[in-house]
């Protein structure tokens, strides 16, 4: 059994629990930030391929107490580091974070544990000089009180960059963020989904890839693909099982709008990279079904208005530290509380680092959520407007396209009309 460390945003440590033990992982304990499990050897290819809310996963190498240099020198140097690199890995100590610790110099602890691990590679291998000349392998060092957590990355690229996105436009959402977001509201694929700010598009993308059950991990590579112990064609197997478990005999509703036609074009091309990976994945069970990408159209939020009855309204709206300034974001919410009569019914979830957007906004939440990604602080404001909305089921007629989401002509009249359909 292997130990390994998954990290992901503060705030959404219980939702990757869950994720991790559905793929049938035991959780051992977590802290802010990470959450750590055992796993079978599966479990180092499969959970990088998997999850949607962690952002990284590591192989723990040691845990040991370390309150002086001597003990961490010794703990690292007897990992057996020659069954995980290779002779000409370039070994990079890439992060360290020591918390209520005798050892606090974080450049102190990257020398000595890089010291450490080349002195026993050259001792097992004979040499006196590693090349250095081929991927690069990243270890991250945490010291608390006094305890030394030793990890291997086995995911490289942070596990957001899921490779659909090639164009994020200006400070786009995390696509880790946007999977916690959905897992936040309990979101299920039969209940329809509209972000009215969608930009590069990327929660209507998460909620296809989480509605038609696509792994987030089809479209890229991992660190751990360089490793010695990595076992491709178990990888493969791995990939195939996951391609199996892909929906594309479901019916669902996901949509996007933007006042900026660049932004709807951004989105539209990472959706339709999304639904290709997606389909590659299929064609790796000899299957040529596909996955319906989710539509995109061009409006302002205030042009637009429900077109089901229930359903769940979520979205990450310009505010002062992403776009603009914080006057023209209060501004902006304060007009945003006509979504509250425009999508009566609706579950609505905002996603901000504006600290007065209840003030603005003019309500207060149902339901407010801390969610801390990279250096942001983000704050969640959840409001339910109806319950059950999970199990709804739209009540006017289906269209030919999931793109349902319809534009208002008079907002006096609250007349109602398809949009373009493409």
């Amino acid at each position: 059994m292997n130990t390994l460390v998954a990290l992901c945003a503060v705030g959404a440590e219980k939702i990757l629990g869950n994720e991790i033990k559905l793929l049938g992982y035991k959780l051992v304990s977590n802290a802010p930030g990470r959450v750590i499990f055992s796993g079978d050897d599966d479990a180092l290819f499969r959970a990088n391929l998997c999850l949607r809310t962690a952002d990284r996963v590591y192989l723990q190498m040691a845990e040991y107490e370390a309150s002086n240099f001597d003990q961490l020198f010794d703990g690292i140097y007897a990992i057996p580091w020659q069954d995980f690199l290779r002779k000409d890995s370039r070994v990079v100590v890439d992060k360290v974070r020591s918390h209520k610790s005798i050892l606090n110099s974080e450049h102190s602890i990257q020398s000595m544990a890089q010291k450490a691990i080349y002195k026993k590679l050259g001792s097992v291998w004979h040499m006196q000089t590693l090349p250095e000349s081929g991927a690069e392998s990243d270890i991250r060092i945490y010291l608390t009180e006094n305890r030394a957590l030793i990890l291997l990355d086995l995911s490289g690229l942070p596990l957001h960059k899921r490779g659909y996105r090639t164009d994020g436009g200006i400070a786009p959402l995390r696509e880790t963020t946007a999977a916690a977001l959905l897992h936040f509201f309990l979101w299920r694929r039969k209940t329809p989904l509209h972000d009215p700010f969608c930009g590069s598009g990327t929660i209507p993308i998460e909620a296809t890839l989480y509605a038609y059950n696509v792994a987030p991990g089809f479209g890229r590579r991992f660190a751990m693909e360089n490793l010695p112990f990595f076992d491709n064609q178990r990888a493969l197997e791995i990939k195939r099982a996951e391609a199996e478990k892909i929906r594309t005999d479901v019916e669902v509703h996901i949509t996007g709008t933007d006042i900026d036609p660049a932004a709807v074009q951004r989105a539209r091309t990472n959706a339709e990279h999304a639904c290709v990976m997606a389909g590659r994945a299929l064609n790796l069970i000899d299957s040529s079904d596909k996955v319906r990408r989710p539509d995109f159209d061009v409006a302002d939020f205030s042009d637009i208005q429900a077109p089901f009855p229930h359903g769940l309204l979520l979205c990450n709206p310009p505010y002062g530290e992403r776009i603009g300034d914080e006057a023209q974001a209060s501004a902006l919410y304060k007009n945003m509380q006509s979504l509250l009569l425009d999508f009566r019914g609706w579950d609505i979830g905002v996603i901000t680092s504006h600290t007065q957007f209840q003030e603005s906004f003019g309500r207060p939440a149902t339901s407010v959520k801390s969610l801390k990604s990279g250096n942001l602080d983000t704050t969640l404001y959840l409001y339910t407007q109806h319950e059950g909305t999970q199990n709804q089921k739209p009540t006017t007629p289906r269209m030919s396209r999931s793109h349902d989401t319809r534009k208002k002509t008079n907002r006096s009249e609250k007349k109602l009309h398809k949009p373009e359909i493409f």
